[in-house]
Formats: structure tokens, sequence, C-alpha cells
């Protein structure tokens, strides 16, 4: 079968160490750097070259990989790589079967259901894409089925956007120890793990990704989806970017009690003053909390105002919960004066940053709280603020108030469509 993909030179190299050696191997890296690309591409070329052998391409929730994976990586990578490759899909069942019978599983690992649908089949290749969000825990488990009987060698991968060093990733395949006990690996040749970025395929992505979009994000976030750094782990720290990631989600529950704007306003204006926090979270009725959206900006009094009031509209909130410490009287009345008729409750800081925002911790630690999507500025604050950070973090602040909000008790409310 005619090939037409031309790999760059990193992709070249990804392959060689894909089909050395080590039985395990990660890709980290920044975004749009090819690493989902060629992962797929070295899956569909040990499909092919074993008869009737299995592999899966799994992530966190089943959706993600579905629409990130099943419906585009896939296509295209058939489409460059192996043009004229005819598959079927099974839609109930989440696999596609090759010509020679093989077949490419998708699933999710954040449900028992889905687990058991993968833990009763056997693998020659298991694919943890984007593993940052799953849990080591949920690794291993799903590791026990690498157990398909094929001519292949039976191999794991996984990709990520490098984030703390704290992560196990960066434990297992960086510094060669377990993730549990922190000993050595006891056959380190086993793990290998290369870096790839978005720069050596600059070729593939559109005009201006690197200058513009990747560029502008801020110091630490750079490091992370340009440079595709490891993230030093900041000591004290209240969150780490591991809390974040295994509870992360893509799915919104199917009701919520409450739905809150939490808003920590800037009361001046100009290029040298405070963003305002605006962050909504909602609860479930399990307790469970979710992040909906940061909508935090710079501006004017009636600018982030009427952004307030648009967010509590778009997510039909029950209210919007503003720190007064500052602005007084003022925040309700610029709100009023673009919605006369907002739900709004004054919150006032009667103890420090800390320990206003330990409860909130707590409820990360407790696996309660679920990040609907990336809120980049957001996460970087909640990683890095520390007891004795003199910063104002705004949109910490925002989300602390909306959480704080959300913890009281009242009846249900609507669904959320």
């Amino acid at each position: 079968m005619a090939q037409l993909f031309q790999k760059t030179p990193a992709q070249r190299k990804a392959l060689r160490l894909l089909t050395g050696p080590s039985r395990y191997v990660l890709l980290f890296g920044g975004s749009r750097s090819g690493k989902t690309f060629i992962l797929v591409y070295a899956v569909l070329v040990r499909a092919l070259r074993a008869a009737g052998s299995r592999h899966a391409i799994l992530r966190l929730h089943g959706n993600s990989v579905r629409q990130s994976v099943l419906l585009d990586t896939l296509p295209k990578v058939a489409k460059l790589a192996f043009p004229g490759l005819k598959f079927k899909e099974s839609r109930q069942d989440q696999f596609v079967r090759l010509p020679n019978h093989s077949e490419i599983w998708f699933g999710g690992v954040d449900g028992e259901e889905r687990v058991d649908k993968i833990l009763g089949k056997e693998f020659a290749t298991i694919y943890f894409n984007e593993c940052s969000e799953i849990s080591f825990d949920a690794v291993n488990t799903v590791l026990t089925r690498l157990a398909q009987r094929t001519p292949l060698r039976n191999r794991a991968y996984f990709d990520c956007n490098p984030s703390g060093k704290s992560h196990w990733s960066y434990k297992l395949f960086v510094e060669k120890r377990d993730p549990v006990s922190g000993l050595a690996l006891p056959f380190p040749q086993n793990y290998a793990s290369m870096q790839l970025n978005p720069a050596e395929n600059r070729a593939n992505l559109p005009e201006g990704y690197l200058e513009e979009t990747l560029a502008g994000l801020s110091e630490r976030q750079k490091q992370r989806f340009l440079e595709g750094r490891w993230l030093d782990d900041f000591s004290g720290a209240l969150w780490t970017p591991e809390m974040i990631e295994r509870d992360r989600t893509d799915r919104l529950p199917e009701e919520f009690e409450r739905i809150v704007v939490g808003v920590d306003p800037a009361v001046s204006s100009g290029s040298e003053a405070d963003e305002t926090g605006i962050v909504t979270v909602g609860r479930d009725r399990n307790r469970h909390f979710y992040v909906l959206s940061d909508a935090s900006m710079a501006g004017r009094p009636t600018e982030w105002a009427r952004r307030v009031i648009a967010e509590y509209h778009r997510f039909r909130a029950d209210r919007v919960a503003g720190e007064v410490n500052n602005g007084g009287e003022l925040i309700e009345t610029v709100l009023r004066s673009v919605d006369a008729d907002v739900s709004f409750r004054a919150v006032r800081a009667m103890r420090g940053k800390i320990e206003r925002a330990e409860p909130v911790a707590a409820l990360y630690e407790q696996r309660r709280v679920h990040h609907l999507g990336r809120f980049p500025v957001l996460e970087e604050q909640m990683t890095t603020f520390r007891p004795e950070s003199n910063d104002s973090p705004d949109r910490l602040d925002a989300l602390v108030w909306a959480v704080t909000t959300l913890m009281e008790n009242t009846s249900p409310r609507h669904i959320i469509s």
C-alpha cells in the first residue's frame, strides 16, 4: 500500500523509539507537536502487520477519545499514510475493524462499565492518550490486559502535555522510579520517553499558531504548551496540576442544584489595574462542583459588569457572589445598572486568602471538583499560589467565592441544557 505521509525528522526519531527495545514509551511535549498523529500511525502499522490483532486507544473520557481520535486523527492518518485503506466502525462497541480483521478499540477509563468493557479483552497495544489526565491506578489496571498473543511484542504507548514533576508519568519515565514507592525501577530499560515540540511540526500548523497563539500564553503555560517542559511544583501550594487533571471532565451532570457566578472585582481600571475575576461554578445533587467558565477580564466597572451579567444569563445562574471589601456598595450598584433584577450576594473577606481557600482545596483533594475543559490562567494561579504569596489571585478568589457560596444547602433547581 503506497504511503504519501512525509514524516518530519522528529517523527522519524519517535518511530525509532516506538519500535525499539523499550516496552513502554512516552511522547511528551507542547501542543500540536504531532504526538497523537505519530502514535496513531504506529498503532495502525502494528495492527496491519499482525492480522487479527487487537489494540486500544484510551483516554480519561470515552467521548473525548471518540471526538479527537476516532473521528479526527485516525481518518487523517489513514488518508495521508495509508490511502485506500478501508475500515468498518462499530458505533455500539466503539472499535474499527481493518481488512485483515485486526481491531482498534476506543474507550474511556472514567467509569466502571467502560473499564469492564476494556478488561474483558486482551490487547497487543494499549495507547493512553493525554495520560496526564489518567490516574496511575487506572493505568495499572488496564495494563493487565496487555496480554494478547500475536507475532508482535506487546507495547504500551503514552502521550501528554507535561504537567508538574509530581505527576506519575514524570516519576516513571523521566526519573525511572516507581510513582508509589519511590524506589528505582527494576527494569528501567523498559521505559523510554521523548520530547516533541510544535516548532518541529511547523509545516503542519496554521500560520501564526506558534508566534501568536502559543507565544501569547503566560510564562508558565508557555513552558508547558510551547516548550513542552515539565513544570516545577510549588512547595506549599494548595493545588497541584495532578489534582486538577485527574478529575477534569467534558461532560455535564444531568442536573445542577445551584449555579453561582463568583466575582472578585477590580475597583480601578487602566493598564496597571488587576483583572476582575469572573468564574462560574455549578453544584450537582451529589455535592460535586463543576467549574463551568472563566470569563475574567481587565476593564472598566461597566465593562466587567456586562460580562458578569452575560455569564449569569448564559448559565441561568442562581446568584452572583461578589467580594465587597474594596468596592463596597459600588459593585452591586454597577451590576444593577446592567440588570436591575440580578440576584446578588455581597461576600466579605473576614479571613486571609489561605484560610478562605483551604476548604475549597479540600474539596479538590476529595475529588469533588471538576473542571469542564481547561482554564489555563485560572489553573496557573491555583497551582502557584502559596501562603507567602503577595499576589492578588483574582481568578482564584472568584473561584473560591463561587464554591464557598455553593457549599451552602439549598433546594434543587432546573436542568441545564
